[in-house]
């Protein structure tokens, strides 16, 4: 059976990670972004188990304990975490998985998978980046400029990952994220693997 590859993609809060793999998702059959475990309470609009699986803390950190976790860090206060279980599960399935993690998180990861394909998603710039931030309507200016100051942080990690895509134009990033995605299914070992039948009758 093929087995999938897995991608992390990181980028600060307000650089439109997630609408992108929304949008990736719902034009290729072949990808799932693993759903991480979160301490952080629900926001308007999301759903548990589909946007997060929603935890209690004492439930978290006994995952955490009991060795379930792939990769968990804390941001903002918050725990967030992503199953092993259900990341390799998917992977074997011959599922394409995305890791939705910041940098911490995926240098956890790729201690465990090393094969692992990581990207990560910048602003056009600081001020964009503030737009976007205030545009939700959701934190208070002292939250704004604390997420400010986290993002220049998180964007310094940029050279730890395989890729970078700047997201200004939201088409032209997505059409630059699937090319990386189809990218990866055209490599010689996974065409070989998936193209077995087809290459014995070529070679015959």
């Amino acid at each position: 059976m093929k087995q999938g590859t897995l991608y992390i993609v990181s980028a600060p809060s307000g650089a439109g990670k997630t609408s992108l793999l929304k949008a990736l998702i719902e034009s290729d059959d072949g990808i799932r972004v693993s759903v991480s475990h979160t301490t952080r309470p629900m926001r308007p609009g999301e759903a548990d188990g589909r946007d997060y699986h929603f935890v209690e803390k004492p439930a978290f950190l006994q995952m955490v304990e009991s060795g379930g976790f792939l990769e968990h860090a804390e941001v903002f206060g918050n725990f967030y975490g992503t199953s092993e279980a259900g990341v390799r599960e998917l992977l074997g399935q011959g599922c394409d998985v995305v890791l939705e993690i910041d940098w911490q998180g995926a240098r956890q990861v790729r201690r465990r998978f090393p094969e692992a394909v990581s990207l990560f998603v910048l602003p056009p710039t600081p001020e964009d980046l503030r737009r976007r931030l205030n545009a939700r309507g959701q934190d208070d200016a002292a939250v704004i400029e604390g997420r400010m100051r986290q993002a220049r942080s998180e964007m310094e990690h940029y050279s730890e990952y395989d890729y970078l895509i700047v997201n200004d134009r939201f088409e032209q990033a997505l059409d630059e994220l699937r090319a990386i995605v189809v990218s990866q299914r055209l490599l010689q070992p996974r065409q070989a693997q998936e193209q077995q039948e087809r290459l014995a009758s070529l070679l015959a």
